[in-house]
């Protein structure tokens, strides 16, 4: 069980051989490299040389996203637009997401006005993959809000992380209509 500990140690990078001598003797910090070099080598390990089963741990998602991950276009769910007008609502009613879901939805203004989205409290929640604006794509750090002094759309795309409820708004607006709630499970 002391050699199983010394190349525990040194495999984490916690004691080297100078650990092992104290440990044991030199002996057995030498057939603790030997054991190390030969594990490294040997493909099908299925037990340790002292008869103890070596547990693997599979660090299996709960979804099965296929050889391109969670980014895939088959795994992205699109969103219906928000819009900003004058006098309009922003959305047609609240957006419920999955923690760990990629999505994509339009930002439309109609150019009646000068209008911004807002809501540090959404995009601290979610991981912005992308906005994209007339086919040039932006890859932010962070994002704070979206101003649109003219008519056009913004495509944002993202993956939902923490849950709550956060909004996304018109800043010095304070109707309910105002703003688009989006329930993150």
């Amino acid at each position: 069980m002391t050699r199983f500990l010394a190349i525990l140690m040194m495999l984490a990078g916690l004691g080297g051989p100078a650990m092992a001598q104290d440990s044991a003797n030199d002996d057995t910090a030498s057939e603790a490299q030997a054991d190390m070099a030969a594990e490294e080598d040997d493909d099908d390990d299925e037990e340790e040389a002292d008869g103890e089963a070596i547990t693997t741990y599979d660090a299996k998602g709960k979804f099965d996203y296929g050889f391109s991950g969670l980014l895939a276009r088959d795994n992205r769910s699109d969103l219906a637009p928000l819009t900003l007008a004058a006098g309009q609502p922003v959305a047609g009613g609240e957006y419920t997401l999955k923690s760990g879901g990629y999505y994509r939805i339009d930002i439309n203004a109609d150019g009646s006005q000068e209008l911004a989205l807002s809501g540090g409290d959404f995009f601290r929640a979610v991981w912005v993959n992308e906005i994209v604006i007339n086919d040039i794509e932006i890859r932010p750090m962070g994002v704070h809000s979206l101003e649109f002094d003219d008519a056009g759309t913004a495509t944002m795309s993202f993956i939902a992380v923490v849950p709550g409820r956060h909004t996304l708004s018109i800043p010095g607006s304070s109707g309910e209509t105002q703003q688009a709630v989006f329930n993150i499970q």
